[in-house]
């Protein structure tokens, strides 16, 4: 049957995280599911690219799904009409019948924020950090070990069904926006862990707050599955922003 990618963001605060789960509640890809299978009057299951946490923003994520049926015109413009304030559909593509939005992505690219001023505007999408500024070029110390790593062990939740830790880092590195005072973790990936952005964040503020000291960082990486970082920095401050697939790979030709 036909495939389609969809690409959309949403606004992770009033979620359970991407996935359907027993029990939980309200999730991305159950209230996508239900609104495709309204407006293509067949039951409609989607796949995400990356299954983002409950409380964790989307600028933009992928997902595809099959129908038996072709796409009805307008059925974008339909979609964000019915689909609730918190997600927005960008595009839809026919791809490869076997095109798979996860396993076929090469990379995601995500952002995490960190406001040292307080703003009742941006409070949703950045953790508040009312303390002493962190010292920006400890945290790109830490960065760039992080970058030269290849396994993530340790970064990695528990209970997370994978078949290797091994994650390969294109660029990781911090920046600061002194007129917004906005702290910016900015890492690209092959692929990432379960909770893996957020314990690197949690990790290097306690480097930076001078509660863990930098030299244990290979420690804490060979010690792999026996230990496990601190996954507590805020869910709100993360984001994904981008995911990559092969050039020319939407080319039905």
């Amino acid at each position: 049957m036909p495939r389609y990618f969809i690409e959309l963001g949403y606004r992770g605060t009033d979620f359970h995280g991407w996935q359907i789960q027993k029990n939980t509640g309200r999730t991305v890809q159950s209230v996508l599911n239900e609104a495709l299978t309204v407006l293509l009057r067949q039951n409609i299951e989607t796949l995400g690219s990356s299954r983002t946490d409950a409380g964790v923003h989307a600028k933009y994520n992928v997902a595809h799904f099959t129908t038996a049926d072709e796409l009805p015109e307008g059925l974008i413009r339909k979609l964000n009409f019915i689909l609730p304030g918190d997600i927005v559909v960008y595009d839809i593509k026919k791809v490869r019948d076997k095109a798979h939005a996860r396993f076929d992505a090469i990379a995601r690219y995500y952002e995490y924020h960190i406001s040292y001023a307080k703003n009742p505007f941006t409070h949703l999408f950045a953790w508040y950090y009312p303390y002493k500024p962190l010292d920006l070029e400890v945290l790109n110390q830490v960065a760039a070990i992080y970058k030269a790593q290849r396994d993530f062990a340790s970064f990695g939740k528990k209970h997370s069904q994978v078949k290797t830790t091994f994650c390969d880092i294109e660029f990781c590195h911090w920046d600061f926006d002194d007129q917004q005072q906005l702290l910016t973790y900015k890492v690209k990936a092959n692929r990432f862990l379960r909770g893996m952005v957020r314990a690197m964040v949690q990790t290097s503020v306690q480097i930076g707050r001078g509660n863990i000291s930098i030299d244990r960082l290979p420690e804490i990486f060979s010690a792999r599955l026996n230990t496990k970082t601190d996954f507590s920095a805020p869910a709100n401050g993360l984001m994904l922003m981008k995911v990559f697939y092969p050039q020319n790979y939407f080319n039905l030709s």
